[in-house]
């Protein structure tokens, strides 16, 4: 326990001064970084379970995918009078997600090709390699697009991370002295409603303080806390069941105290693509 929170208690500071002050192409390069790490784990898991990915090829689609977060925000969007709008690339670099996914798609038919492996072989690659971008490294990502967005957007992502972390550090302790109903016994027999309850108080309790901060509209912080709250919750179980199914206790050890990088972003994992939808639909489609 105690060696737990320190490790919370040197890295937070560390990753709320990176998301304040590092330029967003270092910030997205280290999201990158940490996804490129949490892919290891998942296909390390994957291993134990004989499924066999295409893990540099996924890792490098990845950055790439994290690349075409970051080049979505060189678009600038001009609107004239009469409605017109004039879409710019400001730095002739954008790639789409589509065209990753594209890339993706048929790196892994020619390298199944190529290698001439068993059909037996090569599916089970391919869906480990697919479940690993599109489950980890694709959600995870959107933590680059909430850092772009117009005037707000380091406060979204320091938000995103404050509910997670607060409900997390909540939910923990009202599981341990409170919890009696189990979640989700056969993927995390520890987990409760009672913690799960926590979980969601704290996000919310988080939701009305950074409302005051970004003087935003508490009810719509309110709603976009709960919705995050429950995708983080789906992506923490999720994990749990990564792990039961390899019949490991932890993802890793990299984190001291905590296990591995992916048992560290498994919430965020989720979490960062709904709080980003529902900002784009709550407030910039309202406005």
């Amino acid at each position: 326990m105690l060696l737990r929170i320190l490790t919370a208690v040197v890295l937070i500071p560390l990753v709320v001064a990176l998301v304040w002050w590092g330029p967003p192409a270092v910030t997205t390069a280290a999201a990158a970084l940490v996804a490129i790490a949490a892919l290891v784990e998942f296909f390390h898991l994957a291993g134990r379970m004989g499924l066999r990915a295409f893990g540099k090829w996924t890792m490098f689609c990845a950055a790439l995918l994290f690349y075409a977060q970051y080049s979505l925000g060189l678009v600038e969007t001009r609107t004239f009078s009469g409605g017109v709008s004039i879409v710019r690339d400001a730095a002739g670099g954008v790639v789409s997600i589509e065209a990753v996914l594209l890339v993706f798609l048929f790196g892994c038919v020619s390298i199944g090709l190529a290698t001439r492996q068993p059909l037996a072989d090569v599916l089970p690659a391919m869906v480990a390699s697919a479940a690993g971008l599109i489950f980890i490294a694709l959600p995870f990502s959107y933590l680059v697009r909430l850092n772009e967005i117009e005037r707000v957007g380091r406060e979204l992502v320091l938000f995103t991370l404050c509910l997670i972390w607060a409900g997390d550090m909540l939910a923990y302790f009202v599981g341990r002295s409170l919890g009696r109903i189990p979640m989700a016994p056969a993927l995390s027999p520890k987990k409760t409603w009672e913690g799960a309850m926590g979980n969601m108080i704290a996000s919310l309790l988080v939701g009305v303080l950074f409302a005051r901060w970004m003087q935003m509209d508490a009810l719509t912080l309110l709603v976009i806390a709960g919705l995050g709250n429950i995708a983080g919750q789906m992506g923490d179980l999720i994990e749990s069941a990564y792990k039961r199914g390899a019949a490991v206790k932890d993802s890793g050890t990299i984190v001291p105290g905590h296990g591995g990088v992916l048992d560290r972003i498994d919430s965020l994992i989720l979490a960062a693509p709904v709080v980003w939808a529902a900002y784009q639909w709550l407030v910039n489609r309202a406005s």
